[in-house]
């Protein structure tokens, strides 16, 4: 098998592997297994708000049941009843769940659709296997992530890099 073949097939078992989603509370449908109906907490070094915005500016931080979003600055949007629906963060970005990290130049989170989505130099994390790409799409209820190439740049492709488990890599006959 050539180098390009073998590295093809690597990528593709490392994507295989981040988009498989959990199973548990999250899978079952229920609206109280949904990450995105959890309570949202938040705090940072310095911030004001409105009617429409809470801004968060220096080590800011956005929790949601066992998922944290971390920015340099990050604005919280909200809908007409004054409850946050939509939040931005840029600067260094990191999202993390239970299972997996990623990190990105920016991310929005639309909490009502339970859609993050991380753009610029992203690279997702799951366990020893990392995906890196220019705009990943997950989902916090399912925890299903989908990573695309950088859009506008010719050649530029996603790239995996996947370590298997102990069990994995030695199997007796």
């Amino acid at each position: 098998m050539t180098a390009m073949k073998m590295k093809m097939l690597a990528a593709a078992t490392a994507l295989t592997v981040l988009v498989l989603p959990s199973v548990g509370d999250a899978q079952s449908g229920s609206a109280a297994g949904r990450t995105s109906n959890q309570p949202i907490a938040f705090g940072a070094d310095s911030g004001e708000q409105t009617a429409e915005t809470i801004s968060l500016r220096g080590r800011a931080e956005v929790t949601q049941g066992d998922n944290r979003l971390r920015a340099d600055a990050i604005t919280l949007y909200r809908d007409a009843s004054g409850d946050p629906d939509r939040v931005e963060a840029t600067g260094t970005v990191y999202f993390v769940t239970p299972t997996q990290s990623m990190r990105g130049d920016r991310a929005v989170y639309s909490i009502d659709g339970g859609e993050v989505v991380v753009t610029g130099n992203v690279v997702l994390t799951q366990g020893r296997n990392v995906l890196t790409g220019g705009r990943l799409t997950y989902n916090v209820n399912t925890d299903a992530a989908t990573m695309a190439a950088p859009r506008g740049s010719a050649g530029n492709r996603i790239q995996a890099s996947s370590t298997p488990t102990a069990t994995e890599a030695f199997r007796p006959d």
